[in-house]
């Protein structure tokens, strides 16, 4: 199953093809640009796999939670390329994808669940909770929460341990009081990671390109009102 995966949930830019055993990959951390580097960036990942975009079986994009507008450029021009190789598309968490990255970086967190963590801005964090056994669902409800709230429910929630820490998330002292063997603040998300959970979740799993709609967790009207409230 050939499957290409974009990812701008936050402060990087991939896109990976997914082939067997072959996994191809362009990632830049960049903030800002994303428009600009994608479709470049997918044009050379399929040119290196000697591939054309009607040659794949799926598209996958993370579907979120994380930036607003992050969010927004992978999945229109996912949409877009959807449209134009008539592709299903497989909706993947960014939480989950985070997590699975950090599992494939440290070996030693096999075994234990790992609390993935993006920044959410307004002192506010993305998390959920992701198992060995079922990296692909959180095994918490995903939510965005003030710091101090997420360290209190993972302390009182029957989580078997060892737990892990991933993501930029986790750069708040709020989080410092969870019960965690070890963090790691520095892990992105990849488009491969997201290309991997897409293939286990497999075709079962796709929307079409107008099914295909983000995650943001927070509500916009909410995140508007508070950036008045900020700004007065």
């Amino acid at each position: 199953m050939k499957i290409l995966a974009l990812d701008t949930t936050s402060g990087s830019c991939s896109v990976a093809l997914s082939d067997g055993d072959l996994v191809r990959e362009q990632f830049v951390a960049a903030e800002r640009d994303h428009t600009r580097r994608l479709l470049p960036m997918v044009d050379q990942v399929l040119a290196e796999a000697g591939l054309k975009l009607s040659d794949l079986d799926a598209l996958a994009v993370s579907r979120g939670p994380g930036s607003f507008t992050g969010l927004r450029i992978a999945i229109s021009t996912t949409q877009g390329l959807a449209y134009a190789a008539d592709l299903p598309v497989i909706p993947v968490s960014s939480l989950a994808a985070l997590a699975a990255g950090a599992r494939r970086q440290h070996r030693d967190w096999s075994t234990g669940s790992i609390i993935a963590a993006l920044d959410a801005r307004m002192q506010q964090v993305y998390w959920g909770v992701y198992s060995a056994a079922s990296p692909a669902q959180s095994l918490l409800p995903e939510a965005v929460q003030d710091p101090e709230a997420v360290a209190a429910v993972i302390a009182g929630a029957e989580l078997d341990s060892p737990l892990y820490g991933a993501g930029p998330g986790w750069h708040y002292e709020g989080l410092a009081t969870a019960p965690v063997t070890a963090t790691d603040q520095n892990c992105p998300i990849h488009a491969r990671d997201i290309a991997e959970l897409a293939r286990a979740a497999g075709t079962a799993a796709a929307v079409t390109a107008e099914q295909l709609e983000p995650l943001y967790l927070r509500n916009e009207v909410t995140w508007k009102k508070r950036q008045k409230i900020r700004s007065e």
